[in-house]
């Protein structure tokens, strides 16, 4: 047992994932070689993923759950993990196994490079999707190859929430977003007109074989198109000279 706190916090919001969750946890656990702590963020005592993180605790090591306090829904489950930890960098990822462990420490190497917003990127070279809804698929592609080609973000794909962000930069920022998974793509946008470095890696995305997904994309989509307006707002001012509010 280790007294040493770990350099990552990783952070997976969940609801109801019960026994599917195991195989994801020891797969972050083999895979993650950085000194490192698996926060599972549920929102009520009743969630079946409770009891199997209560079984796997002793055997993960630096795995435990956190109870968010802040509301239910998966961007407060992120908000919480993030104010509920302490680590260097956070790490957000999901618990349905559709992002891949093994770039966690290539992540990592970024960040010590200097990068505080490191983003596992679907879009690419050396990037893959595998399944989704097709319009879903299309919509984050066409939004993120635009950011980054037409609106200056750093990375090809900034709607991903599978992200690395330094505790520098998270203590340096505000949270907006109101609906869920837009987070990933608010602190991209903001990075960027801070003039914050961002990093990418290539990952390979699969869709969740099990249990149902919460993405809610007519409820989010007015959200995610705000921080797409912005980012193209901040690159007009960029090339006219003017500095982007804070």
């Amino acid at each position: 047992m280790t007294t040493t706190a770990p350099e990552l916090a990783i952070v997976l919001p969940v609801y109801n994932e019960g026994e599917a969750v195991e195989p994801v946890l020891r797969a972050l656990s083999a895979a993650v070689t950085t000194s490192h702590e698996l926060v599972v963020v549920y929102d009520f005592d009743g969630d079946t993923t409770v009891p199997i993180i209560a079984r796997l605790a002793p055997e993960i090591p630096g795995l435990r759950g956190l109870r968010n306090d802040l509301g239910r829904g998966v961007l407060n489950a992120m908000k919480a993990g993030i104010a509920g930890t302490s680590a260097p960098y956070v790490l957000i990822s999901m618990a349905d196994g559709s992002d891949e462990p093994h770039v966690v420490d290539p992540m990592v190497a970024l960040a010590h490079g200097g990068a505080d917003v490191v983003s596992a990127s679907r879009y690419m070279r050396g990037g893959h999707q595998i399944g989704g809804p097709p319009l879903k698929r299309l919509m984050s592609r066409v939004a993120g190859l635009s950011l980054h080609h037409l609106a200056g973000v750093p990375t090809h794909d900034p709607t991903n929430n599978f992200k690395l962000y330094s505790r520098g930069f998270l203590d340096a920022v505000t949270i907006e977003s109101t609906a869920g998974f837009e987070l990933a793509l608010e602190l991209t946008v903001k990075a960027t007109l801070m003039g914050r470095p961002v990093a990418e890696v290539p990952t390979t995305w699969r869709d969740r074989t099990a249990g149902q997904s919460n993405f809610k994309l007519r409820k989010w989509l007015p959200h995610y198109l705000h921080w797409y307006r912005a980012a193209f707002v901040g690159r007009v001012r960029r090339l006219a000279g003017r500095a982007p509010r804070s």
